[in-house]
Formats: C-alpha cells, sequence, structure tokens
C-alpha cells in the first residue's frame, strides 16, 4: 500500500466545532479502515497546518474517495503529499540510468 502524509487546515466551520475534532478523527480512522487502508498516525501541528494524518491506502482511488468524503463535511482543507519509504526510494535512484 502507498503511504500518505494529509496536511489539514481546520476551517471556519471546523474551528467554531473543535470539540467534536476527537469525534472527527476516530470517524476518519473508520473511513480510512473501510477503505481498505490503515491511519497511521494523528498529529496536532503548530505552523502553517493544523494537523497532519499518516496513513496507507490500498489505491489512488480510495484516497481520492476518501478526501472528497471528508472534505464535503466542510471541516477541513487537505494537501495531500505521497510518501516514499527508504527502500522505495533507494529502487527508484536504483532504476536511473
Amino acid at each position: 500500500m502507498a503511504t500518505y502524509f494529509i496536511l489539514i487546515n481546520w476551517t471556519d466551520q471546523g474551528i467554531k466545532n473543535i470539540k467534536d475534532s476527537p469525534k472527527r478523527v476516530d470517524a476518519a480512522r473508520k473511513a480510512v479502515k473501510d477503505s481498505g487502508g490503515d491511519l497511521k498516525a494523528f498529529y496536532m501541528l503548530q505552523g502553517r497546518y493544523d494537523a497532519v494524518l499518516i496513513m496507507e491506502m490500498p489505491t489512488d482511488d480510495a484516497l481520492a474517495k476518501f478526501l472528497l468524503k471528508i472534505g464535503s463535511l466542510g471541516n477541513v482543507r487537505t494537501s495531500t503529499m505521497r510518501a516514499y519509504t527508504e527502500t522505495e526510494y533507494r529502487k527508484i535512484i536504483g532504476e536511473l540510468g
């Protein structure tokens, strides 16, 4: 499965209802699991982003559906980065011509 870092910013609605945020993390964890993925970690952040999810998903389609589902709730905006393990990185670099 591919690994992704999902950077999160709370919307005005999300920060207004911040006390519900732990329930939203629980719901996200369930949605990822139901999609065949694994939410490895959640961190609240200081700085440009409010939080990050580190997760594995079986396909890009499963990831897109998850992101559209959570985005449509109106509490967060996301930026997604595909992450490569050191093993994957070494394989990619080793295959350069």
